[in-house]
Protein backbone atom coordinates (compact mmCIF):
# COMPACT_ATOMS: atom_id res chain seq x y z
CA UNK A 1 0.00 0.00 0.00
CA UNK A 2 1.27 3.46 -0.90
CA UNK A 3 0.86 6.62 1.16
CA UNK A 4 -1.73 7.77 -1.37
CA UNK A 5 -3.73 4.56 -0.97
CA UNK A 6 -3.45 4.80 2.80
CA UNK A 7 -4.86 8.33 2.82
CA UNK A 8 -7.59 7.27 0.42
CA UNK A 9 -8.60 4.47 2.80
CA UNK A 10 -8.64 6.95 5.68
CA UNK A 11 -10.95 9.29 3.71
CA UNK A 12 -13.26 6.42 2.77
CA UNK A 13 -13.57 5.43 6.43
CA UNK A 14 -14.11 9.06 7.44
CA UNK A 15 -11.03 9.04 9.66
CA UNK A 16 -10.43 12.30 11.53
CA UNK A 17 -7.11 11.54 13.24
CA UNK A 18 -4.03 9.45 12.42
CA UNK A 19 -2.22 7.92 15.39
CA UNK A 20 1.46 7.09 14.75
CA UNK A 21 2.76 4.36 17.09
CA UNK A 22 6.23 3.01 17.82
CA UNK A 23 7.87 0.75 20.42
CA UNK A 24 10.70 1.63 22.80
CA UNK A 25 13.47 -0.65 24.14
CA UNK A 26 11.33 -1.98 26.98
CA UNK A 27 8.49 -2.82 24.62
CA UNK A 28 6.17 0.01 25.64
CA UNK A 29 3.98 1.46 22.90
CA UNK A 30 4.17 5.22 22.34
CA UNK A 31 2.06 7.39 20.05
CA UNK A 32 1.60 10.83 18.58
CA UNK A 33 -1.63 11.93 16.89
CA UNK A 34 -2.26 14.30 13.96
CA UNK A 35 -5.43 15.72 12.51
CA UNK A 36 -5.88 14.06 9.12
CA UNK A 37 -6.15 17.48 7.48
CA UNK A 38 -2.50 18.03 8.41
CA UNK A 39 -1.48 14.94 6.43
CA UNK A 40 -0.59 14.53 2.78
CA UNK A 41 1.58 12.13 0.77
CA UNK A 42 4.69 14.28 1.15
CA UNK A 43 4.38 14.51 4.94
CA UNK A 44 3.92 10.75 5.21
CA UNK A 45 6.84 10.07 2.89
CA UNK A 46 9.19 12.41 4.79
CA UNK A 47 8.07 11.06 8.16
CA UNK A 48 6.78 12.52 11.41
CA UNK A 49 9.35 14.37 13.57
CA UNK A 50 9.50 13.74 17.32
CA UNK A 51 11.76 14.20 20.34
CA UNK A 52 13.88 11.06 20.78
CA UNK A 53 15.48 12.39 23.97
CA UNK A 54 12.16 12.02 25.81
CA UNK A 55 12.07 8.25 25.20
CA UNK A 56 13.93 6.20 27.87
CA UNK A 57 17.44 5.08 26.84
CA UNK A 58 17.29 6.68 23.41
CA UNK A 59 18.85 9.96 22.26
CA UNK A 60 20.71 12.66 24.24
CA UNK A 61 19.11 16.10 24.32
CA UNK A 62 21.65 17.51 21.85
CA UNK A 63 20.72 14.84 19.26
CA UNK A 64 17.01 14.62 19.96
CA UNK A 65 15.42 15.03 16.51
CA UNK A 66 14.12 11.76 15.08
CA UNK A 67 11.62 10.62 12.47
CA UNK A 68 8.67 8.22 12.53
CA UNK A 69 8.08 6.52 9.19
CA UNK A 70 4.72 4.75 8.89
CA UNK A 71 4.70 1.21 7.52
CA UNK A 72 1.88 0.77 4.98
CA UNK A 73 2.13 -3.01 4.61
CA UNK A 74 -1.16 -4.87 4.98
CA UNK A 75 -2.07 -5.34 8.64
CA UNK A 76 0.05 -2.49 9.95
CA UNK A 77 -2.84 -0.09 10.46
CA UNK A 78 -6.29 -0.33 11.98
CA UNK A 79 -9.13 1.86 13.17
CA UNK A 80 -8.78 2.36 16.91
CA UNK A 81 -11.85 0.75 18.51
CA UNK A 82 -11.56 2.82 21.70
CA UNK A 83 -11.29 6.46 20.66
CA UNK A 84 -14.32 8.76 20.65
CA UNK A 85 -13.39 10.17 17.24
CA UNK A 86 -12.50 7.99 14.20
CA UNK A 87 -8.76 7.39 14.50
CA UNK A 88 -6.46 5.30 12.30
CA UNK A 89 -3.53 3.69 14.10
CA UNK A 90 -0.44 2.96 12.03
CA UNK A 91 2.76 1.14 13.01
CA UNK A 92 5.96 3.12 12.50
CA UNK A 93 9.69 2.50 12.31
CA UNK A 94 12.10 5.02 13.79
CA UNK A 95 14.65 6.72 11.57
CA UNK A 96 17.52 9.13 12.01
CA UNK A 97 17.15 12.52 10.31
CA UNK A 98 19.65 11.40 7.64
CA UNK A 99 17.16 8.75 6.49
CA UNK A 100 18.88 5.71 8.01
CA UNK A 101 17.06 3.26 10.32
CA UNK A 102 17.62 4.04 14.00
CA UNK A 103 19.83 1.37 15.60
CA UNK A 104 17.72 1.28 18.79
CA UNK A 105 14.34 0.88 17.08
CA UNK A 106 13.16 -2.65 17.98
CA UNK A 107 10.96 -2.97 14.91
CA UNK A 108 13.81 -1.98 12.61
CA UNK A 109 16.07 -4.45 14.42
CA UNK A 110 13.56 -7.24 13.73
CA UNK A 111 13.51 -6.38 10.02
CA UNK A 112 17.31 -6.40 9.98
CA UNK A 113 17.30 -9.91 11.50
CA UNK A 114 15.08 -11.20 8.70
CA UNK A 115 17.41 -9.69 6.12
CA UNK A 116 20.35 -11.42 7.84
CA UNK A 117 18.55 -14.78 7.73
CA UNK A 118 17.93 -14.33 4.02
CA UNK A 119 21.57 -13.40 3.40
CA UNK A 120 22.70 -16.60 5.13
CA UNK A 121 20.52 -18.56 2.72
CA UNK A 122 18.89 -20.46 5.60
CA UNK A 123 15.36 -19.25 5.02
CA UNK A 124 13.23 -16.52 3.51
CA UNK A 125 10.41 -16.53 6.10
CA UNK A 126 10.44 -16.97 9.89
CA UNK A 127 7.11 -17.69 11.50
CA UNK A 128 6.42 -16.93 15.16
CA UNK A 129 3.33 -17.78 17.17
CA UNK A 130 3.32 -16.24 20.68
CA UNK A 131 0.80 -17.22 23.37
CA UNK A 132 0.40 -14.29 25.73
CA UNK A 133 -1.30 -15.17 29.02
CA UNK A 134 -2.77 -12.45 31.22
CA UNK A 135 -4.52 -11.77 34.54
CA UNK A 136 -7.63 -9.68 35.02
CA UNK A 137 -7.94 -8.23 38.52
CA UNK A 138 -10.68 -6.20 40.17
CA UNK A 139 -8.23 -3.94 41.98
CA UNK A 140 -4.51 -3.33 42.40
CA UNK A 141 -2.78 -1.29 45.13
CA UNK A 142 0.95 -0.51 45.01
CA UNK A 143 3.10 1.29 47.57
CA UNK A 144 6.76 2.20 47.14
CA UNK A 145 7.93 4.41 50.01
CA UNK A 146 11.06 4.67 52.13
CA UNK A 147 9.31 2.81 54.95
CA UNK A 148 6.88 0.64 53.02
CA UNK A 149 7.12 -1.76 50.09
CA UNK A 150 3.90 -3.58 49.36
CA UNK A 151 1.29 -4.50 46.80
CA UNK A 152 -2.13 -6.11 46.86
CA UNK A 153 -4.16 -7.43 43.95
CA UNK A 154 -7.74 -8.63 44.24
CA UNK A 155 -10.14 -10.75 42.23
CA UNK A 156 -13.51 -12.21 43.06
CA UNK A 157 -12.03 -15.52 41.83
CA UNK A 158 -9.29 -15.52 44.48
CA UNK A 159 -9.46 -18.11 47.26
CA UNK A 160 -8.53 -15.33 49.68
CA UNK A 161 -12.11 -14.07 49.23
CA UNK A 162 -13.73 -17.22 50.62
CA UNK A 163 -14.42 -15.37 53.87
CA UNK A 164 -14.97 -11.92 52.40
CA UNK A 165 -18.01 -9.96 53.50
CA UNK A 166 -19.34 -8.07 50.50
CA UNK A 167 -22.22 -6.39 52.27
CA UNK A 168 -25.43 -6.63 50.25
CA UNK A 169 -23.66 -8.59 47.49
CA UNK A 170 -23.57 -12.36 47.96
CA UNK A 171 -20.29 -14.26 48.17
CA UNK A 172 -21.13 -16.97 45.64
CA UNK A 173 -18.27 -19.30 46.68
CA UNK A 174 -17.54 -20.61 43.18
CA UNK A 175 -13.80 -20.20 42.63
CA UNK A 176 -11.16 -21.97 40.53
CA UNK A 177 -8.84 -22.52 43.50
CA UNK A 178 -5.05 -22.28 43.33
CA UNK A 179 -3.79 -23.93 40.12
CA UNK A 180 -7.37 -25.08 39.44
CA UNK A 181 -8.42 -22.65 36.74
CA UNK A 182 -7.87 -24.69 33.59
CA UNK A 183 -11.12 -24.87 31.57
CA UNK A 184 -13.82 -24.56 34.28
CA UNK A 185 -17.22 -23.32 33.12
CA UNK A 186 -19.22 -20.45 34.61
CA UNK A 187 -19.92 -19.47 37.34
CA UNK A 188 -16.42 -20.62 38.40
CA UNK A 189 -15.06 -18.95 35.28
CA UNK A 190 -16.19 -15.35 35.78
CA UNK A 191 -14.53 -13.95 32.65
CA UNK A 192 -16.45 -15.68 29.83
CA UNK A 193 -18.18 -12.53 28.58
CA UNK A 194 -15.12 -10.34 29.14
CA UNK A 195 -12.90 -12.59 27.01
CA UNK A 196 -15.61 -12.77 24.34
CA UNK A 197 -15.65 -8.98 24.17
CA UNK A 198 -11.86 -8.98 23.86
CA UNK A 199 -12.06 -11.43 20.95
CA UNK A 200 -14.64 -9.30 19.13
CA UNK A 201 -12.44 -6.22 19.45
CA UNK A 202 -9.33 -8.16 18.41
CA UNK A 203 -11.15 -9.16 15.22
CA UNK A 204 -11.98 -5.49 14.62
CA UNK A 205 -8.26 -4.61 14.65
CA UNK A 206 -7.41 -7.44 12.24
CA UNK A 207 -6.32 -10.31 14.47
CA UNK A 208 -7.45 -13.86 13.77
CA UNK A 209 -8.15 -15.65 17.05
CA UNK A 210 -8.86 -19.28 17.85
CA UNK A 211 -8.75 -20.82 21.35
CA UNK A 212 -10.26 -18.67 24.14
CA UNK A 213 -10.18 -19.96 27.72
CA UNK A 214 -9.53 -19.52 31.41
CA UNK A 215 -5.95 -20.40 32.30
CA UNK A 216 -4.62 -22.43 35.24
CA UNK A 217 -4.29 -19.62 37.77
CA UNK A 218 -7.06 -17.69 39.47
CA UNK A 219 -8.18 -14.67 37.40
CA UNK A 220 -6.00 -15.79 34.47
CA UNK A 221 -6.97 -16.05 30.82
CA UNK A 222 -5.60 -16.67 27.36
CA UNK A 223 -6.72 -15.79 23.85
CA UNK A 224 -4.95 -17.61 21.04
CA UNK A 225 -3.91 -15.47 18.07
CA UNK A 226 -2.85 -16.90 14.71
CA UNK A 227 0.88 -17.02 14.03
CA UNK A 228 2.58 -14.62 11.64
CA UNK A 229 5.93 -13.59 10.25
CA UNK A 230 8.40 -12.28 12.83
CA UNK A 231 7.51 -8.60 12.52
CA UNK A 232 3.81 -9.34 12.04
CA UNK A 233 3.74 -11.54 15.15
CA UNK A 234 5.45 -8.85 17.23
CA UNK A 235 3.00 -6.23 15.90
CA UNK A 236 0.17 -8.56 16.91
CA UNK A 237 1.50 -8.80 20.47
CA UNK A 238 1.29 -5.02 20.71
CA UNK A 239 -2.28 -5.07 19.38
CA UNK A 240 -3.29 -7.90 21.74
CA UNK A 241 -1.89 -6.22 24.85
CA UNK A 242 -3.55 -2.93 23.94
CA UNK A 243 -6.97 -4.51 23.37
CA UNK A 244 -6.89 -6.77 26.45
CA UNK A 245 -5.88 -3.90 28.75
CA UNK A 246 -8.40 -1.48 27.28
CA UNK A 247 -11.38 -3.88 27.30
CA UNK A 248 -10.63 -4.74 30.93
CA UNK A 249 -10.25 -1.04 31.76
CA UNK A 250 -13.57 -0.10 30.15
CA UNK A 251 -15.26 -2.85 32.16
CA UNK A 252 -13.94 -1.48 35.44
CA UNK A 253 -11.14 -4.04 35.78
CA UNK A 254 -7.38 -4.09 35.29
CA UNK A 255 -5.43 -6.51 33.07
CA UNK A 256 -1.74 -7.34 33.37
CA UNK A 257 0.74 -9.50 31.46
CA UNK A 258 3.15 -9.43 34.42
CA UNK A 259 4.82 -12.87 34.75
CA UNK A 260 4.22 -13.56 38.46
CA UNK A 261 1.72 -11.32 40.26
CA UNK A 262 0.40 -14.17 42.47
CA UNK A 263 2.59 -16.15 44.87
CA UNK A 264 2.06 -19.91 44.72
CA UNK A 265 -0.04 -19.92 41.54
CA UNK A 266 0.89 -20.16 37.88
CA UNK A 267 2.29 -17.11 36.12
CA UNK A 268 1.95 -15.52 32.69
CA UNK A 269 4.08 -16.86 29.90
CA UNK A 270 4.60 -16.03 26.25
CA UNK A 271 5.14 -19.51 24.84
CA UNK A 272 6.59 -18.90 21.39
CA UNK A 273 6.16 -21.27 18.44
CA UNK A 274 8.80 -20.92 15.73
CA UNK A 275 9.71 -22.29 12.31
CA UNK A 276 11.84 -21.25 9.34
CA UNK A 277 10.70 -21.67 5.76
CA UNK A 278 12.53 -21.46 2.44
CA UNK A 279 11.01 -21.51 -1.05
CA UNK A 280 7.69 -22.52 0.44
CA UNK A 281 9.09 -25.47 2.41
CA UNK A 282 9.26 -25.87 6.18
CA UNK A 283 12.95 -26.29 7.05
CA UNK A 284 11.99 -27.74 10.44
CA UNK A 285 10.12 -30.69 8.88
CA UNK A 286 11.45 -34.22 8.36
CA UNK A 287 8.88 -37.05 8.18
CA UNK A 288 11.53 -39.46 9.47
CA UNK A 289 12.73 -37.33 12.38
CA UNK A 290 11.71 -37.41 16.03
CA UNK A 291 8.23 -35.80 16.15
CA UNK A 292 8.85 -34.98 12.44
CA UNK A 293 11.68 -32.67 13.47
CA UNK A 294 14.51 -32.06 11.00
CA UNK A 295 18.23 -31.76 11.71
CA UNK A 296 17.93 -28.06 10.87
CA UNK A 297 15.36 -27.68 13.64
CA UNK A 298 17.59 -29.53 16.11
CA UNK A 299 20.49 -27.23 15.25
CA UNK A 300 18.16 -24.27 15.80
CA UNK A 301 17.26 -25.64 19.24
CA UNK A 302 20.95 -26.24 19.95
CA UNK A 303 21.69 -22.61 19.15
CA UNK A 304 19.00 -21.31 21.50
CA UNK A 305 20.23 -23.63 24.27
CA UNK A 306 23.89 -22.69 23.68
CA UNK A 307 23.09 -19.00 24.06
CA UNK A 308 20.22 -19.39 26.55
CA UNK A 309 21.73 -17.18 29.25
CA UNK A 310 21.96 -14.18 26.95
CA UNK A 311 18.68 -15.02 25.20
CA UNK A 312 16.90 -14.93 28.56
CA UNK A 313 17.90 -11.29 29.07
CA UNK A 314 15.60 -10.47 26.14
CA UNK A 315 12.89 -13.16 26.44
CA UNK A 316 12.58 -12.85 30.24
CA UNK A 317 13.37 -9.19 30.54
CA UNK A 318 12.21 -8.29 34.06
CA UNK A 319 13.22 -9.14 37.62
CA UNK A 320 9.73 -10.57 38.06
CA UNK A 321 10.33 -12.95 35.14
CA UNK A 322 12.53 -15.21 37.23
CA UNK A 323 9.92 -15.63 39.96
CA UNK A 324 7.82 -17.39 37.34
CA UNK A 325 10.61 -19.73 36.21
CA UNK A 326 10.31 -22.22 39.05
CA UNK A 327 9.52 -25.94 38.75
CA UNK A 328 5.88 -26.87 39.27
CA UNK A 329 4.24 -23.84 37.68
CA UNK A 330 4.39 -24.87 34.00
CA UNK A 331 7.23 -22.40 33.41
CA UNK A 332 10.17 -24.67 32.62
CA UNK A 333 13.71 -23.44 33.13
CA UNK A 334 15.34 -26.75 32.18
CA UNK A 335 17.00 -26.66 28.77
CA UNK A 336 15.62 -29.78 27.16
CA UNK A 337 13.35 -30.66 24.25
CA UNK A 338 10.57 -33.21 24.02
CA UNK A 339 7.33 -33.89 22.20
CA UNK A 340 4.18 -33.20 24.22
CA UNK A 341 6.22 -32.56 27.40
CA UNK A 342 5.30 -29.22 28.97
CA UNK A 343 8.00 -29.53 31.61
CA UNK A 344 10.69 -29.15 28.92
CA UNK A 345 11.67 -25.61 27.94
CA UNK A 346 11.31 -26.58 24.27
CA UNK A 347 8.20 -28.59 23.44
CA UNK A 348 7.55 -30.08 20.01
CA UNK A 349 3.78 -29.68 19.66
CA UNK A 350 1.71 -32.46 18.14
CA UNK A 351 0.92 -31.75 14.52
CA UNK A 352 0.06 -33.55 11.32
CA UNK A 353 2.04 -32.73 8.20
CA UNK A 354 4.73 -30.32 7.13
CA UNK A 355 2.85 -27.09 7.82
CA UNK A 356 2.35 -27.72 11.54
CA UNK A 357 5.86 -28.84 12.56
CA UNK A 358 7.52 -26.26 14.78
CA UNK A 359 9.36 -25.68 18.04
CA UNK A 360 7.67 -24.11 21.06
CA UNK A 361 9.95 -22.38 23.53
CA UNK A 362 8.00 -22.12 26.78
CA UNK A 363 10.22 -19.91 28.94
CA UNK A 364 9.61 -16.41 27.41
CA UNK A 365 7.13 -14.01 29.01
CA UNK A 366 5.35 -10.82 28.04
CA UNK A 367 7.67 -8.41 29.84
CA UNK A 368 9.87 -9.03 26.84
CA UNK A 369 9.89 -6.57 24.00
CA UNK A 370 8.36 -8.90 21.36
CA UNK A 371 10.50 -7.55 18.50
CA UNK A 372 13.71 -8.09 20.49
CA UNK A 373 12.67 -11.44 22.00
CA UNK A 374 11.79 -12.95 18.63
CA UNK A 375 14.90 -11.45 17.01
CA UNK A 376 17.30 -12.79 19.64
CA UNK A 377 15.75 -16.28 19.60
CA UNK A 378 16.04 -16.26 15.81
CA UNK A 379 19.68 -15.11 15.94
CA UNK A 380 20.57 -17.83 18.45
CA UNK A 381 18.83 -20.46 16.32
CA UNK A 382 20.51 -19.22 13.13
CA UNK A 383 23.87 -19.41 14.89
CA UNK A 384 23.12 -23.04 15.71
CA UNK A 385 22.30 -23.81 12.09
CA UNK A 386 25.20 -21.80 10.68
CA UNK A 387 27.76 -23.50 12.94
CA UNK A 388 26.20 -27.00 12.91
CA UNK A 389 25.76 -26.99 16.68
CA UNK A 390 24.46 -30.06 18.46
CA UNK A 391 22.23 -30.02 21.52
CA UNK A 392 24.45 -30.39 24.58
CA UNK A 393 25.16 -33.94 25.75
CA UNK A 394 22.76 -34.27 28.71
CA UNK A 395 19.80 -33.16 26.57
CA UNK A 396 20.96 -34.53 23.22
CA UNK A 397 18.10 -37.03 23.24
CA UNK A 398 14.55 -35.93 24.12
CA UNK A 399 13.85 -35.87 27.86
CA UNK A 400 10.34 -37.29 28.16
CA UNK A 401 10.11 -37.48 31.96
CA UNK A 402 8.46 -34.95 34.27
CA UNK A 403 11.41 -32.60 34.64
CA UNK A 404 9.68 -30.66 37.41
CA UNK A 405 10.23 -33.68 39.67
CA UNK A 406 14.02 -33.51 39.38
CA UNK A 407 15.92 -32.23 42.42
CA UNK A 408 18.70 -29.67 42.08
CA UNK A 409 21.23 -32.40 42.90
CA UNK A 410 19.84 -34.64 40.14
CA UNK A 411 19.97 -31.78 37.65
CA UNK A 412 23.62 -31.10 38.52
CA UNK A 413 24.62 -34.78 38.55
CA UNK A 414 23.15 -35.37 35.10
CA UNK A 415 24.72 -32.22 33.65
CA UNK A 416 21.37 -30.73 32.70
CA UNK A 417 21.54 -27.02 31.99
CA UNK A 418 19.01 -24.46 33.16
CA UNK A 419 18.16 -20.87 32.42
CA UNK A 420 19.74 -18.21 34.64
CA UNK A 421 18.10 -17.73 38.01
CA UNK A 422 18.00 -13.94 37.90
CA UNK A 423 17.98 -11.09 35.41
CA UNK A 424 21.41 -10.06 36.70
CA UNK A 425 22.85 -13.43 35.64
CA UNK A 426 21.23 -13.06 32.23
CA UNK A 427 22.65 -9.57 31.79
CA UNK A 428 26.12 -10.87 32.75
CA UNK A 429 25.85 -13.16 29.71
CA UNK A 430 24.92 -10.21 27.48
CA UNK A 431 27.98 -8.34 28.81
CA UNK A 432 30.10 -11.30 27.68
CA UNK A 433 28.48 -11.12 24.25
CA UNK A 434 29.35 -7.41 24.05
CA UNK A 435 33.02 -8.29 24.56
CA UNK A 436 32.96 -11.07 21.96
CA UNK A 437 33.57 -9.82 18.40
CA UNK A 438 32.00 -13.04 17.08
CA UNK A 439 28.88 -12.81 19.24
CA UNK A 440 25.72 -14.32 17.76
CA UNK A 441 24.02 -10.96 18.46
CA UNK A 442 26.36 -8.72 16.50
CA UNK A 443 25.27 -9.46 12.92
CA UNK A 444 22.10 -7.51 13.81
CA UNK A 445 22.48 -5.70 17.17
CA UNK A 446 25.08 -2.94 17.30
CA UNK A 447 27.51 -2.54 20.19
CA UNK A 448 25.80 0.73 21.07
CA UNK A 449 22.42 -0.95 21.29
CA UNK A 450 23.71 -3.88 23.37
CA UNK A 451 25.46 -1.50 25.79
CA UNK A 452 22.31 0.64 26.05
CA UNK A 453 20.19 -2.43 26.77
CA UNK A 454 22.58 -3.58 29.51
CA UNK A 455 22.68 -0.16 31.17
CA UNK A 456 18.91 0.23 30.90
CA UNK A 457 18.23 -3.07 32.65
CA UNK A 458 20.64 -2.24 35.46
CA UNK A 459 19.19 1.23 35.98
CA UNK A 460 15.46 0.43 35.71
CA UNK A 461 15.19 -3.17 36.90
CA UNK A 462 18.12 -4.81 38.64
CA UNK A 463 19.51 -2.16 40.98
CA UNK A 464 16.12 -0.65 42.02
CA UNK A 465 14.59 -4.05 42.83
CA UNK A 466 17.67 -5.44 44.55
CA UNK A 467 17.93 -2.28 46.67
CA UNK A 468 14.42 -2.46 48.14
CA UNK A 469 13.55 -4.55 51.21
CA UNK A 470 11.12 -7.37 50.48
CA UNK A 471 8.25 -8.03 52.95
CA UNK A 472 9.37 -11.64 53.38
CA UNK A 473 12.76 -10.43 54.57
CA UNK A 474 11.04 -9.11 57.68
CA UNK A 475 9.94 -12.68 58.44
CA UNK A 476 13.43 -14.08 57.96
CA UNK A 477 15.54 -11.23 59.34
CA UNK A 478 13.58 -8.82 61.57
CA UNK A 479 14.07 -10.77 64.81
CA UNK A 480 17.64 -11.88 64.21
Amino acid sequence: MTAKEFLQECREKEIEFIDFRFTDIKGVWHHVTYDIDAMDEEVLANGIPFDGSSIPAWQPINESDMILKPDFEIGTHFVDPFTADPTMVVFCDVYNTDGTPYEKCPRSIAKKALKYMDELGIGDVAYFGPENEFFVFDNVVIRDDINSQCYEVDSSEGVWNDYADWGDELNIGHRPRTKGGYFPVAPTDTMVDLRAEMVKVLKEVGLETFVVHHEVAQAQGEIGVKFGTLVEAADNVQKLKYVVKMVAHLNGKTATFMPKPLYGDNGNGMHTHQSIWKDGKNMFYDPNGYANLSDVAKKYIAGVFAHADAVAAFTNASMNSYKRLQPGFEAPNILAYSAKNRSASCRIPFGAGEKSVRTEFRFPDSTANPYLAFTVMLLAGLDGIKNNLEIYEAAKEPLNEDLFELTLDEIKERGIRTLPATLREAIYAVEDELKDPNSFLKPVLTDEFIKTYIDYKYETEIIPVEGRPHPYEFITSYSC
